[in-house]
């Protein structure tokens, strides 16, 4: 077995590393539904068409985050306090990336621009997300106790993605390609500098955890630095391409569509 899936049969294996994993995992997504839910209520009278599909991709990482939750409850585990270096999503905030949650808080429209910047941070994080599901689904899309919830969570950030580039590509033929090529292009250099961090924080949890070796623990965080060294001189490139996705109107059921959640 690769290693990514030999160190996540690792996680799996172990109580305490899995209900460290599951806890990161519930909290990102319940970060990004309650983001998505803020900006769902707050989009601009001329964009209000998009505000069924932004309230149902916040009702699918609501529902993420209740499915990781519930992961850990069929072993009995209770969730752990999220480490604040393990936070992707708060890391990309203190950066700038995306819009900050003193501007979701607050209860004036957002702007175009707003929306635009939304949508350029929701299409490089989807990226990443459908990617690490993939992986996930290849490797233990199978698996007794997490499988059919991978399989689910996977086939949502797919559509997740699918929306991102429809709804660019919309905005690009409306005369905003040049925001919107310039905000992708900041999002995606930054999100690799914090995937990376990110990375490295969790891989450090999870050997103290686990007890790797030095040895171990030293050739992951190589692999790491290796992955932003490829993505920083020109991988993140595949972050911010824009092309029509087979899946059309990926989101157009709105919220009421999400189908329930199981574990």
């Amino acid at each position: 077995m690769p290693m990514a899936g030999s160190l996540f049969q690792e996680i799996l294996d172990n109580d305490a590393a899995y209900r460290l994993f599951c806890s990161i995992a519930a909290g990102g997504e319940a970060q990004g539904g309650w983001e998505n839910g803020r900006i769902a209520t707050l989009v601009p009278e001329g964009h209000r068409a998009l505000a069924p599909k932004i309230a149902r991709h916040g009702a699918d990482e609501d529902k993420h985050g209740r499915i990781f939750l519930a992961l850990l409850r069929k072993r009995g585990l209770e969730p752990v306090e999220v480490p604040p270096e393990t936070d992707y999503t708060m890391l990309l905030e203190r950066r700038g990336i995306g819009l900050p949650h003193t501007r979701l808080r607050a209860d004036e429209p957002l702007t175009e621009r707003d929306i635009i910047t939304y949508l350029a941070h929701s299409r490089v994080t989807e990226q990443r997300a459908a990617a690490q599901m993939d992986m996930l689904t290849h490797h233990f899309g199978d698996h007794p106790e997490i499988g059919r919830a991978i399989r689910m969570i996977c086939h949502d950030e797919a559509n997740h993605l699918a929306y991102c580039h429809e709804e660019l590509l919309r905005l690009a033929a409306a005369g905003h390609g040049r925001t919107i090529h310039t905000l992708l292009r900041e999002t995606a250099l930054a999100e690799i500098a914090v995937h990376r961090d990110v990375g490295l924080a969790v891989m450090g949890h999870m050997g103290r955890i686990l007890r790797w070796p030095r040895a171990k623990s030293a050739a992951l965080a190589a692999g790491i630095h290796a992955l932003y060294g490829w993505e920083r001189v020109g991988g993140w490139r595949r972050m911010v391409t824009l092309r029509m996705p087979e899946r059309r109107d990926a989101l157009g059921g709105g919220a009421a569509a999400v189908a329930p959640e199981f574990a």
